[in-house]
């Protein structure tokens, strides 16, 4: 299943004519019980787990830690399929955290710095002032990680992938982790 998910993924990436060909729509429960959904980048696939990066006390951060079932769903139209992934997330170690925040562009990483993320803002002139001031240091060459910033790894137990057809019976394969085995079955479209 992630074989077929890596070959999928190289495949529109090597079609793609759009950027950002790692975006994927992350899906949580909110803490008022109603879904809410997103647009994250997939940073990687480690050891069976889709990994995904943000801050760890935004929205998705602490519907996450409240409630850690969690869908990941790409669309992928240059090679016209969709992959559907519902799985359990849990925060991956500080030292893959850092690796992942080191990878950032440096204007990335100092609005990791400076937000907030999800805060409301009143006075957008401040965010922009501590940008700036943080950006124009030319004693800061390294940008640290915010205690707040991590990374979510989300260990699949069902993944769904859908090949659209013209004709509409559209190819679709649920993999689906039953004790510790993957099964897969063919679903009518």
């Amino acid at each position: 299943m992630i074989d077929r998910f890596n070959k999928g993924l190289q495949q529109e990436i090597q079609r793609r004519k759009v950027r950002l060909p790692y975006a994927c729509c992350l899906s949580t429960e909110g803490l008022d019980g109603f879904p809410n959904a997103r647009f994250v980048s997939l940073k990687e696939v480690y050891q069976e787990q889709f990994v995904v990066t943000g801050a760890l006390n935004s929205r998705k951060g602490v519907e996450i830690n409240h409630h850690d079932k969690v869908a990941l769903t790409f669309w992928w139209p240059e090679t016209a399929q969709q992959v559907r992934i519902q799985g359990v997330a849990t925060q991956l170690p500080e030292e893959m955290a850092d690796r992942y925040f080191e990878e950032r562009n440096r204007e990335s990483q100092i609005v990791s710095v400076v937000s907030r993320q999800g805060e409301m803002l009143t006075a957008p002139e401040i965010l922009t002032q501590a940008f700036d001031q943080l950006a124009d240091d030319q004693h800061i060459t390294t940008i640290k990680r915010p205690d707040d910033w991590g990374a979510y790894g989300i260990a699949p137990v069902r993944v769904e992938f859908l090949v659209f057809s013209e004709s509409r019976f559209h190819d679709r394969t649920l993999y689906e982790l039953i004790n510790g085995q993957w099964s897969v079955k063919k679903l009518q479209p």
